[in-house]
């Protein structure tokens, strides 16, 4: 009888769950990730992110666009009642208004896996600090808070912009599952992003350095990109 193969296994690790996000408040500098509120938030959101000029922000979502209020409010209705994906509204401190929204989803306890998804920035805070500090506020939570080890974040592959943010971010690109899901009658593709605990320590360190409001010169200029400092240029 021949001895078993001596085969290769995964390094051990802690077998203890990481908890399941609550709705709680996440408090930045600049924006507040809040629990979505329809009546609270519905008259912002819709504004900024409803109607024909804004149909492109829904192109790669699985729901919208919306061109009626009602049935707006009745998608905030159900996205806020949603345990996975959970919703919190991005809410910008100097002016009190909803301007975007994100969620975690997928969230896998067990195994310490969670997502970042459903993402929308509104051109009112698109390609800002606030944009990048509702993700850093989302990661830190899910790492320090929560007790997860990886990050997701996953998006259509023909969304350029989403993939360049993600690296942006310091996730890293793990590649294509091909014709993965079927949305609004089309094949997708998904790219796949990772973030991990044993990362996490150098992706917080840049993110709060550019964060910093020295970083940023009087005309609101970053002076140093979280690229360069994720070691991406």
């Amino acid at each position: 009888m021949m001895d078993s193969p001596n085969l290769p296994i995964g390094p051990a690790t802690d077998p203890r769950p990481a908890m399941r996000p609550e709705r709680v408040v996440l408090r930045g500098r600049l924006v507040d990730l809040v629990p979505l509120d329809p009546q609270s938030h519905v008259e912002s959101l819709f504004q900024l992110t409803g109607g024909k000029d804004n149909e492109y922000l829904w192109t790669y979502l699985m729901r919208g666009p919306f061109t009626d209020g009602k049935e707006f409010e009745e998608y905030l209705r159900q996205s806020a009642a949603s345990e996975d994906p959970m919703f919190f509204a991005i809410v910008e401190r100097s002016s009190g208004r909803a301007v975007g929204w994100a969620s975690y989803m997928r969230v896998e306890p067990a195994h310490r896996v969670i997502e970042v998804g459903h993402v929308v920035f509104s051109s009112a805070l698109r390609r800002t600090a606030g944009a990048t500090e509702a993700i850093y506020l989302m990661a830190r939570n899910a790492f320090e808070a929560l007790g997860y080890r990886r990050f997701e974040w996953k998006c259509n592959a023909l969304n350029a912009a989403s993939r360049r943010a993600a690296l942006r971010f310091g996730f890293t690109f793990e590649g294509i599952f091909r014709q993965h899901m079927v949305v609004k009658g089309r094949s997708r593709d998904t790219a796949w992003f990772s973030m991990l605990d044993t990362e996490w320590p150098k992706r917080k360190e840049a993110f709060e350095t550019w964060l910093q409001p020295s970083n940023f010169d009087e005309g609101g200029r970053q002076k140093t990109s979280l690229s360069a400092l994720n070691g991406l240029a």
